[in-house]
């Protein structure tokens, strides 16, 4: 919080830190403060009237109290009306304050759920509003606010309220905007959601559709709009040197592969030319789903800037990953007299360097890595072209560094993780994006089997048997690497262990991300050659890892895995001729949340349908990592739900953009989008 602001609001500064930890540092964050529901304190819902789950406020007189201690200490209070109908109170914890507040012969007001009790309608631990029967009932409904350990409800209302009080609100946004949406005017938009009046129902609140909260919508997903289109725009007017090449290189590189690209991949590789080819730098998001052939692409598009004569790097998250791509285009372009060098920190320092001085003298034209290549020690002579493979896993930081590593770089960003449309608009709108939309002929759908590991496992053992004995090889892969007592999750090292003892006439491996990189490499190099029948692994082998002749996947404890997680794993099967197995072993009982998940891993195939049905179920802050990275997405808008919203703010958007309306634009990103480089990590 700054200090003004703090000085108005009157707070201390441990109070103050503990705003900040909801990301409210001004009068206008905790006016955007969202609401997480309402509690209704205007109206008196008389005992004979209560309907079961329904939350409302209710006024008795306490006739009965008593501590029962079984099953386990808990008070129980008896509330009655003149009418002789009563509601029991139920507290499973409670001091000897709130013993004396309900004491027999008071009369109270409490707010909370009813419930079907033992002994008729009950409330578990109610709110208690007012001992006193003349106390007044509120005019608006009560917010209630998300909030973090040591900061309550009281001093955040207080906050909002002197935040209401001390704030000009006023419109950012002209009437020719708002008329033709039917939306209401800004001020009247905050004070409703802070202070609603009776007249909305706690359904209507909580569906977050009324007039108020759509205006309230419009304008968060307006700034991320034109948040994005200005970033375009910011790009669009850097100059990059332009790719004018013959494609010679990609031509031999195309004419020495087993395989010809797919109608998609030719598609989304003009794509590529084509921003190659212009003065300002690419922004390209390439996606696909796990074994359409983004590689390929990729390397061909590193050969176009190569041509050229410039350098060109691809960095991954992992050193499985970037060993993988390292064994792949040392290959391709072998074959074309270009060297391909490989970085990671696991190097040793005499190989690092070497690799450094390469690519700052120009010998390497090509370099693959992890996130050594972001260290301010790697420099390079012309570097002209980053790929970025796994994008979603490397901080907004990282890869501004290395992109900044060349001038105005073009810059390619890859994603196995298909982007759903809606989320693509919200956060992915200053990309262009390309889609690999056909997987190459002759794939088999792998077939998903969901098994219960504490009855099926032996059965499951006995199918890796088999798949070996038909000259075929099996991935098992494990959450874990040691034991967990509180999880009780099979671990892969256990896993190793007992399979070696089950089938000592097999070859079997392991593989997890505490072994050092040279031992992961061995033991990879090991299962692609064919010398290992069964791979025992943790997540490290989620993506990049592509053996042909791998047709079974089992996974542990499939229920504590996230849907792209799983979908990931599943892709590195099906890779060859023949019919894949994945095989989900989960451990009961599940939440309904692993039951959804495992339920749409099964009967989805379609990896952007998994990925839709994943952003329906996490929401897009877990989706998109941003969760994790405490930087807020959307406080008000859905952007499934409302999606009509978010299509009529990006046509606004880019009317504001193309009639100059730069005044406008300004004040309405000061109001939502203060700090805009937190969002634009893409």
């Amino acid at each position: 919080m700054n200090p003004t602001d703090s000085k108005i609001l009157k707070i201390s500064a441990t109070t103050a830190e503990k705003l900040a930890k909801l990301h409210l540092t001004s009068l206008w964050d905790l006016l955007l403060h969202a609401p997480l529901r309402y509690e209704d304190e205007t109206h008196i819902t008389p005992l004979g009237d209560l309907v079961e789950n329904e939350t409302c406020l209710v006024e008795g007189k306490i006739i009965f109290q008593t501590v029962q201690f079984r099953p386990r200490k808990q008070l129980l209070v008896r509330l009655e009306n003149a009418t002789g109908h009563f509601l029991i109170l139920r507290y499973l914890h409670f001091y000897p304050t709130q013993q004396s507040q309900l004491s027999e012969g008071k009369t109270v007001r409490a707010l909370g759920q009813v419930r079907a009790g033992f002994y008729g309608l009950e409330m578990i631990h109610p709110k208690i509003v007012a001992t006193e029967k003349s106390t007044a009932l509120k005019e608006t409904l009560t917010p209630v606010y998300p909030t973090v350990s040591g900061l309550n409800q009281a001093t955040i209302r207080r906050a909002i309220a002197v935040a209401l009080e001390k704030t000009a609100v006023t419109d950012t946004l002209p009437e020719k905007v708002l008329q033709p949406l039917n939306l209401p005017d800004f001020a009247c938009a905050i004070h409703s959601l802070h202070a609603p009046t009776p007249e909305y129902s706690a359904f209507d609140l909580n569906n977050k559709n009324l007039p108020f909260f759509r205006r309230l919508k419009f304008d968060e997903l307006l700034a991320q709009q034109l948040s994005m289109r200005l970033a375009r725009n910011e790009r669009e007017r850097l100059t990059a040197i332009a790719f004018n090449t013959s494609g010679e290189l990609v031509q031999r590189l195309l004419a020495q592969l087993s395989f010809k690209l797919t109608a998609a991949q030719h598609k989304v590789l003009n794509e590529i030319k084509a921003d190659l080819a212009c003065s300002h730098p690419m922004h390209r998001l390439l996606q696909g789903d796990v074994g359409s052939g983004k590689t390929i692409v990729a390397a061909a598009a590193a050969l176009l800037a190569i041509e050229a004569g410039f350098q060109a790097a691809l960095t991954a998250p992992t050193e499985i990953l970037a060993e993988q791509h390292f064994s792949k285009f040392a290959t391709w372009f072998n074959a074309l007299n270009i060297p391909v060098a490989y970085l990671s920190g696991s190097l040793k320092k005499r190989e690092k360097q070497q690799v450094k001085d390469d690519l700052l003298s120009g010998r390497v034209r090509f370099v693959i890595g992890t996130h050594a290549l972001f260290q301010d020690d790697v420099a390079f002579e012309n570097l002209g072209f980053v790929i970025v493979d796994e994008q979603h896993r490397f901080g907004v930081q990282q890869r501004l560094n290395f992109k900044n590593k060349g001038n105005n770089v073009h810059q390619l960003m890859m994603s196995a993780t298909p982007i759903p449309r809606s989320l693509a608009m919200g956060f992915f709108a200053d990309l262009d994006v390309s889609v690999i939309d056909e997987m190459p002929p002759n794939r088999t759908p792998v077939k998903t089997h969901l098994k219960n590991s504490e009855l099926r496992r032996s059965e499951i053992e006995q199918f890796v048997r088999k798949i070996i004995q038909d000259g075929r090889q099996a991935y098992w892969v494990c959450p874990l690497i040691e034991e967990s007592e509180a999880l009780q999750l099979k671990t892969a090292t256990e896993t190793f262990e007992r399979l070696s003892q089950t089938f000592p006439e097999l070859s079997i491996g392991l593989v997890h991300g505490k072994m050092k990189a040279a031992e992961k490499a061995a033991v990879m190099q090991q299962f692609v050659s064919g010398s290992l029948n069964a791979l025992v692994a943790t997540t490290v082998i989620e993506v990049g890892v592509d053996v042909p002749n791998a047709t079974l996947m089992v996974i542990e404890h499939a229920e504590r895995m996230g849907l792209s997680q799983l979908h990931q794993l599943r892709g590195r099967v099906g890779r060859g001729g023949g019919q894949s197995h994945c095989v989900l072993l989960f451990t009961e009982p599940l939440s309904d949340t692993a039951k959804e998940r495992l339920r749409i891993i099964y009967q989805n195939t379609d990896g952007f349908e998994i990925a839709r049905q994943d952003l329906q179920l996490r929401g897009p802050g877990e989706f998109l990592g941003a969760k994790q990275s405490g930087v807020p997405l959307l406080r008000f808008a859905d952007i499934e739900r409302d999606i009509d919203l978010l299509e009529t703010a990006r046509d606004t958007a880019a009317q504001l953009v193309r009639d100059g309306e730069d005044t406008i634009i300004q004040q309405h990103l000061n109001r939502w989008l203060p700090n805009r480089e937190e969002y634009l990590g893409v």
